[in-house]
């Protein structure tokens, strides 16, 4: 009696789950962007947001909740109900911050839901014009020839500017100084000062300043030319392969949210992220459209995870700096 008490108490859950799933949304949605109002991930959460309350009928409401390179955010959408109500923008520093070592109260494989990587922004290996380098084999060169008289700047220690200037220091096999500031906004007015000579810089930073000549571009961090700065070669083009690193904006569901929920948000997210209309938004920040689904996203996080854990490990960088 009791078995079959439970089964029946099991089965009506489960009719009650998918009777939710099919009519989702019946109320707003929250995505949560674990950084401050004007950011990038605010503003990509932001454009993919109003064009998923165009398809689903309800309105999308971007909650800012920055805070400890995206912990908080990040843990807020971890502990919410599984329903669908509750989503999340992560990115970089959530495949950096277990690299190198940081403590969370949340696992990104096992608390989250990979839903879709909505857009990705490629780095620029960028210096300073008054350096004598006019190509990436030239800065190459000119850094090997003095080590450690070069200074590149990042956003913070461990964070994701710091990694993409150590990677390619690794790959070129040179030295330079690292220089942390507190964000990445001051990182560039150092750089733009001369107090440091280089960056590893999203495309949304550099552009301007390149086009401006207040910054020389030597390569994309990226497999592809980027729309951006066409006449900007790839890091391979340039001769060092293997340099690609990107800014990306995944959206993430809480785990054991409703599979059919999830199917839903699956068919809509890609409808918006191929619209033409995401599309030119997105171009207007520096930023390009995602594509894949959840399979492709969890294996790109995982890759991303390893890629920080190897480049950290070699230039000693752990979460304790």
């Amino acid at each position: 009696m009791i078995v079959f008490i439970k089964i029946i108490s099991l089965a009506l859950a489960l009719t009650s789950a998918i009777a939710q799933a099919q009519t989702y949304p019946q109320r707003p949605v929250r995505i949560v962007a674990p950084y401050p109002a004007g950011a990038s991930y605010d503003t990509v959460t932001r454009v993919l947001g109003e064009g998923l309350a165009e398809r689903m009928g309800q309105p999308m409401i971007v909650e800012n909740r920055p805070g400890a390179s995206g912990i908080i955010g990040a843990e807020l959408v971890a502990k919410a109900t599984p329903d669908g109500y509750t989503l999340g923008m992560l990115g970089d520093n959530h495949t950096i911050l277990p690299a190198v070592g940081r403590k969370t109260s949340y696992d990104l494989f096992r608390d989250f839901t990979p839903i879709m990587r909505v857009a990705s922004l490629e780095n620029v290996v960028v210096i300073h014009p008054s350096v004598p380098a006019t190509t990436l084999k030239d800065w190459i060169v000119l850094l090997k020839a003095s080590p450690g008289k070069y200074r590149y700047g990042s956003g913070g220690t461990a964070g994701s500017s710091h990694l993409a200037a150590a990677r390619f220091t690794q790959l070129a096999g040179v030295s330079m100084l690292h220089v942390p500031y507190k964000a990445g906004g001051i990182a560039v007015t150092g750089l733009l000062g001369n107090e440091v000579q280089s960056m590893v810089l999203n495309m949304i930073s550099a552009k301007g300043h390149v086009l401006g000549g207040r910054m020389r571009a030597l390569a994309t961090a990226a497999r592809e030319r980027s729309p951006h700065l066409p006449n900007v070669p790839t890091a391979a083009e340039a001769g060092l392969p293997g340099l690609e690193v990107s800014q990306f904006y995944a959206l993430m569901a809480p785990a054991r949210t409703p599979t059919a929920v999830l199917a839903r948000l699956d068919r809509d997210v890609r409808q918006v992220a191929q619209s033409d209309g995401y599309r030119k938004r997105l171009d207007a920040q520096g930023a390009t459209p995602g594509a894949g689904g959840a399979q492709e996203l969890e294996a790109f996080l995982r890759r991303e995870i390893e890629q920080n854990r190897s480049t950290a490990q070699a230039a000693g960088i752990t979460a304790e700096q």
